[in-house]
């Protein structure tokens, strides 16, 4: 295909995201499993740009978040270890796989694995990844209800 068609395919992409970084009505419009697989890469998103209060927007008041063997609810992850899950979103490249996300009324759970490659400092990182998470459509709104992450190294 020539330039121009992905020229096009890109300009539309960034009007999107645009939209959707904007509070645009384009997430009104989704199917609410792609509601749903759009606030997650929002989520993510913002990790890899350093966002903070963006990231920490897309969770809800009383989200739960399980890694490493831990639990953590939203104030302790704020101050714990959001800056160093930035830092790593911001170091190491991750392809996450395919999303399922099942829907039953204002309840969703979404379940991906993914691959994470890179270096972070003195530290080469080869990691196989899963995470699921719940989320519930408030006010018209979905928020990440609970995170499980977990990883391993890479065979």
């Amino acid at each position: 295909m020539d330039t121009k068609y992905y020229r096009v395919v890109a300009l539309l992409c960034g009007v999107m995201i645009a939209m959707l970084a904007d509070g645009g009505s384009v997430v009104g419009q989704q199917s609410p499993e792609m509601q749903v697989v759009a606030v997650i890469d929002a989520y993510h998103a913002a990790l890899a740009a350093g966002d903070s209060v963006t990231a920490l927007g897309h969770l809800a008041p009383d989200v739960t978040i399980l890694e490493s063997g831990g639990v953590e609810d939203k104030e302790s992850y704020r101050s714990g270890h959001l800056a160093a899950d930035m830092r790593f979103a911001q170091a190491v490249p991750r392809q996450r796989g395919e999303i399922q996300v099942t829907l039953v009324g204002n309840v969703a759970w979404a379940y991906s694995t993914s691959v994470t490659q890179g270096r972070l400092g003195d530290r080469e990182i080869n990691s196989q990844g899963a995470e699921l998470m719940v989320l519930a459509r408030e006010d018209g709104a979905w928020k990440i209800k609970a995170i499980h992450w977990s990883s391993r190294q890479r065979r």
